[in-house]
């Protein structure tokens, strides 16, 4: 993300804008906003700011149509974890989750309002997120069985994908988001 415009994205670009350098998913509107380039195996770090309620997600691996939680690898939950609308949740459902496959550890957010910083690696069928320096999920999502409300996710297994935002009507903000191809180490 160049910090000024959304030249490089595609997808529900008309509801999402650039403000003081961060994308803001427009207030009352959603959908997948994704990059034009595709990814295997990447690290994307990215700041972002909740504001009460807030509700967005990281669409890994997305395949440029359908819902990036089911049809793309998965949405990795970007929420306000302390909003009372979401205290009964799956628990595969809050911040940093590999949604609906994998519960990430919970309590590190900052308050609702404080920019975040977090960074995840996407590595053959592994995800691992770090948010604000700390491990909250590191898990191999082709060993899921289990999937909330028994729905399967047939784009678990995606090798590759585009990198993008799963906005849910709320103005959750990203800023300093800077993606990295990894290159498989030749042995």
């Amino acid at each position: 993300f160049n910090g000024t415009d959304l030249s490089g994205w595609a997808g529900a670009v008309e509801n999402y804008e650039v403000r003081d350098g961060a994308i803001v998913c427009k207030e009352g509107h959603g959908g997948n906003l994704f990059t034009e380039e595709e990814y295997d195996d990447f690290v994307v770090r990215v700041e972002f700011k909740l504001p009460p309620g807030g509700n967005n997600g990281l669409a890994i691996r997305y395949p440029g149509t359908g819902r990036a939680s089911y049809d793309g690898m998965t949405e990795l939950q970007v929420l306000d974890d302390t909003a009372t609308k979401y205290a009964k949740l799956d628990p595969r459902q809050y911040h940093g989750s590999v949604y609906g496959m994998v519960a990430a550890h919970r309590g590190y957010l900052r308050p609702v309002g404080e920019w975040n910083y977090q960074e995840v690696t996407v590595q053959g069928h592994t995800i691992k997120v770090e948010l604000n320096g700390s491990v909250i999920v590191d898990a191999d999502v082709s060993k899921v069985t289990e999937f909330k409300d028994d729905l399967p996710h047939p784009g678990k297994d995606l090798t590759r994908g585009h990198f993008g935002f799963a906005g849910h009507n709320e103005p959750v903000m990203f800023r300093n988001v800077a993606i990295k191809k990894l290159v498989a180490s030749e042995e």
